[in-house]
């Protein structure tokens, strides 16, 4: 009875690993910061340039191990394209957008995203209004990490924002244009 009572204690301590509590399913880390260089296309105004490049500052926030929110600041200011029209102005473009993203890990170091976005957007230098609208689009992108805290993204989007042209008058009634210019990034992340 005595080795009975010996053994049935470590048996008892003994946990199934089927019964084992699951590992936390939320992300190592809860927020993502990001700055890197980018490129926008420019159809805001026909005859100025036909590209800007610039850069852009991200933080995003995790909720879980899919989901996150993500905020965004651009400003674009190097203009490119265009090379025969003599006056192409100085025209600059600056958004601030928000929206929610879902990433996921695809292959070991290398995870993709897609994210939706809404928030306002200038364009200057070129007198158009009106002077911020509202502007907002989707994308996505691929992210590579090279440590625990550090990796290299690239993201690509689509954001729409209208614009009233530079010759449009009072009789017109101002009306606004809707253009989509495509955008690109790359830059750095770091987690934590």
């Amino acid at each position: 009875m005595a080795p009975t009572g010996l053994l049935t204690a470590p048996a008892a301590g003994q946990v199934n690993p089927e019964a084992a509590p699951a590992p936390e399913q939320s992300a190592p880390y809860k927020y993502e910061g990001y700055a890197g260089a980018a490129y926008t296309r420019f159809r805001q105004a026909t005859e100025t340039y036909s590209g800007l490049v610039g850069g852009k500052a991200a933080l995003a926030r995790d909720w879980g191990k899919y989901f996150q929110l993500v905020g965004s600041v651009d400003y674009y200011r190097i203009g490119i394209g265009h090379a025969l029209i003599p006056n192409r102005g100085d025209a600059s473009v600056y958004t601030f957008l928000v929206g929610p993203g879902i990433h996921a890990t695809i292959y070991e170091h290398l995870s993709g995203m897609f994210f939706g976005e809404l928030g306002g957007e200038h364009t200057g230098g070129i007198g158009i209004t009106p002077g911020i609208s509202l502007a907002g689009g989707f994308g996505g992108g691929l992210a590579y990490n090279l440590t625990h805290n550090f990796g290299v993204q690239a993201t690509v989007d689509r954001v729409g924002a209208s614009f009233s042209l530079p010759n449009n008058t009072p009789q017109l009634a101002n009306s606004t244009h809707l253009t989509w210019n495509a955008r690109g990034t790359i830059g750095l992340v770091y987690r934590f």
